[in-house]
């Protein structure tokens, strides 16, 4: 569909007070799901972060790559196990995932956007303490029904976000790109889930928004049904929902992140459909915005 030139400058008056209230603050993205696959998709993501930078958004990118994970160890012959939905994750596979994470996704994501003249850094935890870790124990049931611990290696939870060099790279125009790997204090790598270390940085940095690209259109109250779609959903309300199962499966990381982020200092929260062309643009610079907002 081709616009009119009037209509085309409706579009950009209708976005202003959209920019004027971003101007200058500080939005965590937290890049993943299909989004990451196509390679159409990628390219509209790209253009939304070169967009909301010329605007004058701060913004920072917190990006994930479990299936790609998996597809190299498969590659090399090693089968990928979960414990409630944690990567077990010994030494061989840590160091794979820092190379999967680090060398692959992350410098491809910082290529794209400096080849569309923003300057990106790539970062992990590792660089600068950004990202200080500590060992997450999966909790499963025995067959007495108690919980109990386990063990399941390199698997980390975030500790505390070091902002400095963050606020230093957005101060000095650039856009941190952070893969999801924290640091021990004995220097041991830790894999972590994205969706709780974009919650953490958002936190940290007492961001506007939060907000996270996934495969769905947002929450429902009944997923089969798609006329109980939830557009605004307040803490206590996400916390039922969770208690009741209305929220689940990998839907709740999703929604902890939130509940998360909105705790630990971050103005508003929304989980986006990454699949839809341009979905942060429009979340950010249209009245009706798309997916569900978390609040307080």
């Amino acid at each position: 569909m081709e616009f009119s030139a009037e209509a085309k400058a409706s579009i950009l008056v209708d976005a202003l007070p959209y920019i004027q209230k971003f101007y200058g603050k500080t939005i965590v993205i937290k890049y993943g799901g299909n989004a990451m696959i196509n390679d159409d998709l990628k390219n509209k993501v790209m253009h939304d972060i070169v967009l909301m930078k010329y605007v004058g958004i701060r913004p920072i990118i917190v990006h994930g790559g479990g299936p790609d994970i998996t597809d190299f160890l498969q590659r090399i012959g090693k089968k990928s196990q979960f414990i409630n939905g944690l990567r077990v994750t010994d030494k061989e596979t840590i160091q794979i995932a820092e190379m999967v994470l680090v060398g692959k996704i992350n410098s491809e994501i910082v290529s794209r956007l400096n080849g569309l003249s923003v300057r990106a850094v790539g970062l992990n935890g590792k660089d600068a303490k950004l990202i200080i870790a500590h060992k997450k124990l999966a909790a499963v049931h025995d067959d007495n029904g108690k919980i109990r611990k386990i063990d399941i290696g390199f698997v980390g939870e975030v500790e505390k976000i070091n902002t400095d060099i963050l606020n230093d790279l957005l101060d000095q125009n650039y856009v941190p790109v952070i893969a999801p790997i924290g640091v021990g204090i004995d220097g041991a790598g830790y894999n972590i889930n994205a969706d709780y270390v974009a919650a953490e940085v958002a936190g940290a940095m007492h961001a506007e928004k939060l907000l996270l690209l996934t495969d769905i259109e947002g929450i429902y109250k009944d997923y089969n049904d798609k006329s109980t779609f939830i557009s605004t959903l307040t803490q206590e309300q996400a916390r039922r929902m969770i208690a009741d199962g209305s929220i689940n499966g990998g839907m709740i990381p999703k929604v902890e992140a939130c509940l998360c982020s909105l705790i630990k200092g971050t103005a508003k929260t929304s989980i986006i459909d990454g699949r839809q062309a341009h979905s942060l643009i429009l979340e950010l610079f249209t009245s009706q915005g798309i997916g569900t907002q978390v609040i307080r």
